[in-house]
């Protein structure tokens, strides 16, 4: 066997084993939404979870580390997205600006009507270690944000004027959702990161 002959062998084989994972984390999130609908999320436990997925139970913790975890997908992507709002930023577009109409697409996509949305935003909201667990994963991500602004604007390491700003921001969906219009809430936010809170007294 050839050294290319190899390599595309090994790649045809990695890419099986990924797909495959994918459609096993996929099975696993798929039942356990549809029986935390059904049931409520207390009274399903995990191993019931991997039954409906017809894996073991040790394969889905190698897949999910939490019985939370499996009704939400994978969060690297938004790390990732909230420092493409910093650094990618059309010239001449502030950075508020840059992360208020991303969070505001992400507060507001489409799909966000469909049946399985509704269900799975009526299951998180019904769920007080749901929510916990949604607020505390994107929490995480503050310290990166506040990162990328602090190099975008040049601040000094451990600047606490950008670490602010970032604990504004990562709270900021958390104020929004759950308004009648949770556009014109993530607006209002960062129109008083913006513009300052003023005279209070006025």
């Amino acid at each position: 066997m050839t050294g290319t002959t190899a390599t595309t062998a090994t790649t045809a084989t990695t890419g099986r084993r990924e797909r495959k994972k994918a459609q096993t984390r996929k099975a696993l999130a798929d039942a356990a939404l549809r029986l935390f609908t059904e049931r409520g999320f207390d009274d399903v436990g995990v191993r019931e979870v991997a039954e409906a997925a017809d894996v073991a139970v040790t394969t889905l913790f190698k897949h999910f580390p939490s019985k939370e975890a499996l009704v939400f997908d994978e969060d690297e992507g938004n790390e990732a997205a909230l420092i493409a709002a910093v650094h990618d930023r059309a010239p001449g577009r502030s950075l508020l600006h840059a992360l208020r109409d991303h969070l505001t697409h992400a507060l507001t996509a489409t799909g966000r009507d469909s049946p399985d949305f509704t269900a799975f935003t009526a299951l998180v909201e019904s769920t007080p270690a749901l929510q916990e667990y949604r607020d505390r994963m994107w929490l995480r991500h503050e310290e990166a944000l506040a990162a990328a602004l602090t190099e975008a604007t040049g601040a000094p390491e451990g600047d606490v004027r950008t670490a602010a700003l970032a604990r504004f921001v990562m709270e900021s969906p958390r104020l929004a959702r759950g308004r009648a219009d949770p556009r014109k809430a993530l607006h209002e936010v960062f129109d008083l990161l913006e513009q300052g809170w003023g005279n209070p007294g006025a």
